[in-house]
């Protein structure tokens, strides 16, 4: 069974009537995800690709029953909207809002936990579960189904992984962007310990980068699953934000420190993206 979301989960989308919202709502419909309702205030009473929207969070889980939300609003309000979903009863938050101020995003995630919410993101690419449901961004076409979970802080490099592993037979059951943020809702760590609650899971393969000690932290469960690590930025400079708030190098936090570290604690580290799918076969004795 697929973690935090199923199938048959009514989601609503915060923002949908805006540019990002339109074209990512069709995406997530395409690929099946139940898409019960779109939220912008003011815009009440229309319809984007089908989709009835609401003006509230409260009217739209009155009538459809939504109980996840996808967040696509300006970072300014995003605040607003996570807890306007708190408190109406969302179980399930993505947020896909980027440059979300850091004391808005403590407040979240303190919030989303006293609530018993999961909180994923801010700056997160999504989450998705084939064969077929997702939030977030991720593109249709690098998912497949099967037994790797993908646990990843990028975007990019998400989507680059998944491309790999699809093109060589490789499914997944989970991918999982936590966000690229310094401080975000759902750790790497939560994520691979969900994974382990879930039977079709065979194999790990966290994606990180520069700043901060996530990947370390989840890759101490690696005695229950499998793992294969790929870390981004080993020409990074000291200081230097590299492509978001999150991937920020300092002592200690470097690509190549992390890469020592994991391959002492004994995980496979891909030295490319595309060596990913070979060594996680090696994994997986396939």
């Amino acid at each position: 069974m697929a973690i935090l979301l199923q199938q048959d989960t009514p989601v609503l989308v915060q923002g949908i009537t805006g540019h990002t919202g339109r074209f990512h709502t069709v995406q997530m419909l395409e690929y099946g995800t139940r898409v019960v309702a779109g939220v912008t205030p003011g815009k009440g009473g229309e319809r984007v690709h089908g989709v009835r929207v609401f003006d509230s969070v409260r009217e739209a889980v009155r009538v459809t029953g939504a109980v996840a939300a996808e967040v696509m609003v300006p970072a300014p309000h995003v605040l607003d909207a996570v807890l306007e979903d708190l408190e109406e009863g969302i179980e399930l938050v993505h947020v896909l809002s980027e440059g979300v101020p850091q004391h808005d995003t403590l407040k979240m995630v303190r919030l989303a936990k006293s609530y018993g919410a999961v909180l994923v993101g801010p700056n997160s690419p999504g989450i998705a579960f084939p064969p077929g449901v997702k939030m977030g961004i991720i593109p249709n076409m690098v998912l497949s189904p099967g037994r790797v979970g993908v646990v990843s802080r990028s975007g990019t490099l998400t989507y680059e992984i998944l491309h790999h592993l699809t093109a060589s037979g490789i499914g997944q059951c989970s991918a999982v962007g936590v966000g690229g943020d310094p401080i975000v809702g759902l750790t790497m760590e939560e994520t691979v310990e969900l994974l382990l609650e879930d039977s079709q899971c065979a194999a790990v393969v966290l994606v990180g980068e520069v700043g901060g000690r996530d990947e370390i932290r989840a890759a101490r469960l690696r005695d229950e699953l499998p793992m294969v690590a790929y870390i981004a930025g080993r020409v990074a400079k000291p200081g230097r934000s590299m492509g978001h708030a999150g991937a920020i190098l300092k002592e200690g936090e470097s690509a190549l420190e992390k890469i020592e570290v994991l391959k002492e604690m004994g995980v496979r580290v891909a030295e490319t993206p595309w060596e990913v799918p070979s060594l996680v076969g090696e994994v997986m004795g396939e």
